[in-house]
């Protein structure tokens, strides 16, 4: 089971609302990147709150559920592929993370960021590396950016299914490389991330 050991050493520090951030799909080679922030009552205890790659679909799913109706507070905020191309994935993710935070209501006045890096975070923050497998805030935005993205997936495989985003979410898999020399790529395709389809010109 996850402790608020994180949350807890904020709380002492002065601040009363301490979100947990993350993000998914820095790595796939189409659409958004999308962020969450999560705002658990403290000490809430939600069976089986993990980091969301080392859950099923199906448990994130539930999970999701879970979050959304106990969490004092949660936002959703994504990064356009454009804003991928245009100012890079690292940029976009802090640009996606800032959106999630901004929609809190109530507002955090503290966040826990997944990973290393802080920069362009508007409000008093830390990063931990591997929060969402540390930490029940960062956990639940885990789950809620992965869900909220591959939902996500599932539309733009409707739209493009000669892709398969439903099966791999946009990530370079053997099928998904033989579909962009197949076909080409889309408009929710990131740019920056396909020079490999030049190589050969």
């Amino acid at each position: 089971m996850l402790e608020y050991t994180y949350e807890n050493e904020a709380l002492k520090k002065g601040y009363k609302l301490v979100c947990g951030v993350d993000e998914a799909g820095r790595g796939p080679l189409m659409g958004p990147v999308c962020a969450a922030a999560v705002i658990l009552p403290f000490g809430l205890v939600i069976e089986g709150l993990n980091d969301s790659k080392k859950l099923s679909e199906k448990k994130r799913e539930a999970l999701f559920d879970i979050i959304t109706q106990n969490a004092v507070a949660y936002g959703i905020g994504f990064a356009s592929v454009e804003e991928i191309d245009e100012i890079n994935i690292l940029n976009a993710a802090m640009l996606a993370m800032n959106r999630a935070i901004e929609k809190l209501t109530p507002k955090a006045d503290y966040a826990i960021i997944d990973g290393n890096c802080k920069r362009s975070i508007k409000i008093p923050c830390e990063t931990l590396v591997g929060g969402d497998a540390k930490c029940p805030s960062v956990a639940a935005a885990s789950i809620l950016a992965k869900v909220s993205r591959d939902r996500l997936c599932y539309e733009l495989d409707k739209q493009y299914p000669q892709y398969g985003f439903a099966k791999h979410k946009g990530y370079g898999t053997k099928d998904h490389i033989a579909a962009l020399f197949e076909y080409g790529p889309c408009e929710c395709h990131r740019k920056t991330f396909l020079k490999f389809l030049n190589k050969n010109d």
